[in-house]
């Protein structure tokens, strides 16, 4: 049983505030903010105590998602409902930020009106809730075929470079009363790496998790196919013998997904909802099907001047067709480090001295595939000593690999039926982000 939701900025500001039960006082986001802010490090969601007032939040674009109770309401279920409360926003307002919230205020306080009834969870289906909700959602960025991006979508039956904006992806859905929206699919591969890379160059650990996602802006669609790659095998089973080999340790499917024709041809049937779903998850573990996507050659010296003097190399060893986006390497460097001059190797690079963090962070906007770039870094360091230079490193990494994915999945195909009586686009995307790449030095 919920008492309130209210949705804040990452500053605190109330966008928005629905109480159910009029049990507890107006103070609360008050309360909450500066019990939230009072955190130390990183937390994941947590419950907090007021009085005789429980609130249990999560952080999702930027903003606070709080739910509060006074019963003994299991905190798992809220923090679930929290979860799919996020996700229904995001279906109907096409993102997740203060700007679109603001824009989207009285849409959103219509679905609270549905999915709770007097504190209790009705449901959090967009399927259910479309023929209920009338309230048309704003986009902030106004929709088009012809703004293209740099991060690609791409028709999966014909597999050619045919791209469709990043925007595309992150619109409202469009309810079966908008005759005026185009009728499309979209297919997102989402992958998350995390490497440990030792100092002598051996991968040491190495896990990715992976999803197919699936947002569906067709009023009417009866059943769809994805065929994903024919040598796709679950466990250490045994390949079959033809194809691209694809292996994952681990993998599970959303209740609505249809396996009759997975084991023989790898093929998900489902009946796809308006919306945003998760049809498909895998994981692999310690087992990459080639090389590490970026490889490092540092070397730490001390320069006649008494200066720590950093030069690194860094690789990037994807396919020449294919690039990294948004690199952005820290190195954690000693304490007591004062300035920093730098040599990179191209202008579009650059490089800060972070003293908060203590670390030197070095940004690269994109990465071609088969080449190698490098950043020479004179740090002033008073009192520098050989103990002192053990602080540096090791260097991590955060970056997005488009088009890209570190198992080797693919869509083979993506048909739909019936056939659909206007023309229809079907978009498949492939991304890999990195969630922790270590490198140790």
């Amino acid at each position: 049983m919920i008492c309130q939701v209210f949705i804040l900025s990452s500053k605190g500001d109330r966008l928005i505030y629905k109480d159910y039960r009029g049990e507890a006082g107006n103070d609360v986001i008050d309360v909450f903010y500066e019990k939230v802010t009072a955190l130390t490090g990183d937390q994941p969601p947590v419950v907090m105590t007021h009085k005789d007032l429980h609130f249990l939040h999560v952080r999702q674009g930027g903003l606070y998602w709080v739910a509060t109770t006074t019963a003994d309401s299991s905190p798992f279920l809220i923090i679930e409902f929290l979860n799919r409360l996020t996700a229904l926003v995001k279906d109907y307002c096409g993102s997740i930020s203060e700007k679109s919230v603001q824009m989207n205020f009285a849409l959103i306080y219509e679905l609270l009106d549905e999915v709770l009834d007097y504190g209790y969870i009705q449901t959090t289906s967009s399927e259910v809730l479309k023929n209920f909700i009338q309230t048309e959602a704003v986009s902030s960025r106004p929709f088009s075929l012809f703004d293209l991006s740099n991060v690609g979508l791409f028709g999966a039956e014909t597999q050619q470079s045919k791209v469709a904006p990043s925007s595309a992806a992150t619109r409202p859905i469009q309810s079966s009363r908008d005759q005026g929206g185009k009728s499309e699919i979209f297919v997102d591969v989402v992958e998350r790496m995390s490497v440990v890379i030792g100092s002598n160059g051996v991968l040491m650990k190495t896990d990715v998790e992976g999803e197919i996602r699936v947002k569906c802006y067709m009023a009417s669609c009866s059943e769809m196919r994805i065929g994903l790659n024919e040598e796709f095998s679950i466990g250490k089973s045994q390949l079959r013998g033809y194809g691209a080999a694809v292996r994952v340790d681990e993998c599970s499917f959303h209740q609505s997904v249809r396996l009759d024709e997975f084991d023989s041809h790898r093929i998900l049937r489902l009946c796809p909802s308006q919306g945003e779903q998760t049809v498909m998850t895998y994981q692999l573990s310690d087992d990459l099907p080639s090389s590490p996507p970026f490889r490092l050659f540092p070397s730490i010296e001390r320069d006649a001047a008494g200066r720590l003097l950093m030069y690194l190399k860094l690789r990037c060893d994807l396919p020449p067709k294919s690039a990294a986006i948004n690199l952005c390497a820290s190195v954690p460097v000693p304490k007591g480090s004062v300035s920093l001059s730098q040599e990179l190797s191209s202008p579009d690079q650059s490089a800060e001295l972070r003293l908060q963090s203590r670390s030197v962070v070095w940004q690269i906007p994109r990465f071609t595939g088969g080449t190698q770039l490098s950043a020479l870094f004179k740090l002033e360091v008073p009192g520098l000593s050989s103990a002192s230079m053990l602080e540096v490193g090791p260097v991590g990494l955060s970056f997005e690999l488009p088009k890209y994915t570190a198992t080797g999945l693919q869509v083979r195909f993506l048909r739909l039926s019936p056939i659909q009586p206007s023309p229809s686009q079907r978009w498949v995307r492939y991304v890999t982000h990195s969630d922790s790449y270590i490198i140790r030095i």
